[in-house]
């Protein structure tokens, strides 16, 4: 929403960074929050705006600090590649809008399975997706477990996964036939299996490695033969040397 001015006035611009800054200050106090309807909010918020949308306000979010960004990329690097090796569907990193029944949520990874990229729109995804991701910080770690967790669960997000870097902690839930989360233990060599992306495990391990693993030596490990004969047909294509 741009200023009013008049025909020999210039217009009054505020750099992006100290535009975000302000408006972080102001929404960081409840009674100061931005309240707008959900296409309002699309509209306003913009590529480098970190915020949700919560029955009708805005919610500022802090920066991610770089340990968090790199376990993001990682797993978006596995993840997306997997599902394209097996076409099971769409991975998608924040910032991107989930809109579930009375709020838009940004999850740091989102899995969104063949059978429901319907509900793809060009700005946010309608509907809950299959798998999200949250990679928790100190300042998440409340609203991650608490608010988001059972907006999830009720929504209808198959399969959450809550990473806690500082504490070396996973937490991988799935939905029961009740619709409510169970937590899934690993297994004893500390693998995790997927619900909803077939047959793709990971070693919890994996995920408090410094520096991480490379995404080619992860996929070699889950999945040779696939991961082997799509490097293959990339350097067939011409993509690779």
């Amino acid at each position: 929403m741009s200023a009013s001015s008049t025909p020999n006035e210039a217009p009054w611009l505020i750099p992006p960074a100290l535009r975000l800054q302000l408006l972080a200050l102001l929404a960081s106090e409840p009674q100061n929050a931005l309240t707008m309807t959900y296409e309002e909010f699309l509209d306003w918020a913009d590529e480098d705006t970190r915020a949700e949308w919560v029955d009708g306000k805005v919610v500022m979010a802090s920066p991610v600090s770089v340990r968090p960004q790199l376990l993001v990329n990682f797993l978006v690097g596995v993840l997306n590649t997997y599902a394209r090796l097996h076409d099971l569907g769409r991975v998608l990193n924040g910032p991107f809008q989930m809109k579930l029944a009375t709020s838009g949520r940004e999850s740091d990874v989102l899995f969104v399975a063949k059978d429901h990229l319907d509900k793809l729109r060009p700005t946010f995804l309608d509907g809950p997706a299959d798998l999200a991701v949250e990679v928790i910080s100190p300042e998440s770690a409340g609203r991650a477990r608490g608010d988001k967790f059972f907006e999830y669960q009720q929504g209808g997000v198959r399969e959450c996964w809550l990473l806690d870097g500082e504490r070396q902690r996973a937490e991988f839930y799935q939905l029961d036939a009740q619709g409510s989360y169970q937590i899934i233990v690993p297994a004893a060599d500390g693998s995790y299996r997927s619900a909803v992306l077939s047959e793709l495990w990971l070693q919890v391990a994996w995920l408090w490695q410094e520096p991480l693993s490379s995404v080619e030596h992860v996929l070699l490990t889950i999945d040779r033969t696939a991961y082997e004969s799509y490097l293959e047909q990339l350097r067939t294509q011409g993509e690779l040397p």
